[in-house]
């Protein structure tokens, strides 16, 4: 028998009835033996996740503010799907030892984890699986940073012990036994993560959405599917602000070569998005597999006479953004200009001191700025040894002022930067020239 860890996503744990689909979907298949859930999440648009209640809580703790009303949201959810599911189990005494614990002055992180520590209890009573919580199974070190061998050797020796277990998402242990979490989002960490220790035929992430789409539909009409797609474009899309799985979720798996299946919850039967590992294969040659972008990038033009035949320019320039404490996005170059574009809140009101360390320590004939700039990548390995993609889409850019282009090498992806308010017509026009 095959073993597949599947990860739900806070829509899909939103209340009684979701917990009613996950429960069918996992035994639907005898091979979904580990489940990853996250916190409850929002149950019509004007609601609250409880991660953000939970944060709250936390808040109000530190500004000695009476939190009572904001936990009993809390528990309310968590009773009412207990007892909308009529099941025997007895949360109060838990969530009354959180409570005192939050006022007691706990950290951020352990309070935000209770949410999917409270689902994942739940979860486990409701499926008739064994809890595991993440602090025995998932661990960081002193300076909070993943510790990928420790976890990957204490999962696969002490998972095995348990033929069918709930795991909650997004958080683990440092050394001193203390909580820590993942980013927003890190539910999907914990998935890869256990889907790589148990060594999983396959990862399904199962979420609100059928997988990914060739582009935001918020901005582009209709999109098409996208039924496959690989790590690599994967990773270029997600970076570039397709948020329907967390960027880091990629590495775990990719590494072991376990595929990712986006599956939607509220329509199980829909095949979702698969995502496989790079082997080189290239059914689609002059296709694109996505479009994605973000908005809220600054671009900072250098222009220097024989700038590059000046050794230890590019080391100056690069010192300045490093001292700063600023990571650059893309840094585009010609004989005697080169530009970084840097994401807004990385310079956070610093760029008045970036440009004057730049004058004192690069010597520039001059520097110019350009803000409110948006980044848009299209992503595909099909497009890689096509002769004419690059011609195809410039030519939909036609009329508009492109900031930027940024082509790499492997050229998996193009990268051009316009204008903010260019930004959604971009999108539109270079899904067009691309999808008949």
């Amino acid at each position: 028998m095959g073993i597949k860890v599947a990860k739900f996503g806070g829509s899909s744990l939103a209340d009684a009835e979701q917990f009613r689909k996950v429960r069918a979907i996992i035994r639907a298949d005898h091979e979904r033996r580990y489940i990853v859930p996250s916190a409850p999440g929002k149950r019509y648009p004007d609601d609250h996740k409880i991660t953000d209640l939970l944060y709250q809580c936390y808040n109000h703790v530190q500004h000695k503010l009476p939190f009572g009303e904001i936990f009993a949201l809390i528990s309310a959810r968590y009773l009412e799907i207990i007892k909308e599911l009529e099941l025997t189990l007895d949360l109060k005494p838990i969530l009354e030892q959180i409570k005192n614990e939050i006022a007691g002055g706990a950290s951020a992180e352990f309070t935000a984890s209770r949410g999917e520590y409270l689902n994942g209890i739940l979860l486990a009573e409701y499926l008739g699986f064994d809890f595991v919580d993440p602090t025995t199974l998932i661990f960081f070190n002193h300076q909070g940073q993943f510790n990928a061998e420790k976890t990957q050797a204490t999962i696969s020796k002490n998972l095995n012990q348990h033929v069918q277990a709930v795991i909650p998402g997004f958080y683990g242990s440092t050394p001193d036994g203390k909580v820590r979490t993942f980013s927003r989002g890190g539910s999907d960490i914990t998935g890869a993560i256990i889907a790589r220790g148990v060594k999983a035929d396959l990862y399904e992430n199962w979420t609100d959405v059928s997988g990914f789409l060739m582009a935001d539909p918020r901005v582009v009409k209709n999109p098409k599917p996208i039924k496959q797609i690989t790590y690599r474009e994967l990773r270029e899309l997600a970076y570039m602000g397709a948020s329907v799985l967390h960027e880091e979720a990629i590495f775990p798996v990719r590494e072991a070569k376990i595929p990712i299946n986006i599956k939607n919850t509220n329509n199980p039967d829909d095949p979702g998005t698969l995502i496989v590992k790079d082997n080189g294969n290239i059914k689609f040659p002059g296709t694109i597999t996505g479009i994605a972008g973000r908005k809220g990038f600054t671009i900072i033009a250098i222009e220097k006479t024989l700038m590059h035949s000046e050794q230890g320019f590019g080391r100056k320039l690069l010192s300045v953004i490093e001292n700063n404490d600023i990571s650059f996005e893309h840094m585009p170059s010609g004989i005697d200009t080169i530009s970084l574009v840097i994401a807004d809140s990385q310079l956070n009101n610093k760029l008045e001191k970036v440009l004057t360390e730049i004058e004192r320590d690069c010597q520039p004939d001059a520097i110019e700025v350009f803000h409110d700039i948006a980044l848009i990548a299209t992503v595909g390995l099909g497009m890689a040894y096509t002769p004419g993609i690059a011609a195809k889409l410039f030519s939909a850019l036609a009329q508009i002022n492109v900031r930027m282009i940024d082509q790499g090498s492997s050229e998996i992806n193009i990268i051009v930067g316009v204008e903010n308010r260019d930004f959604e017509e971009v999108m539109r026009r270079i899904y067009n020239a691309f999808v008949e």
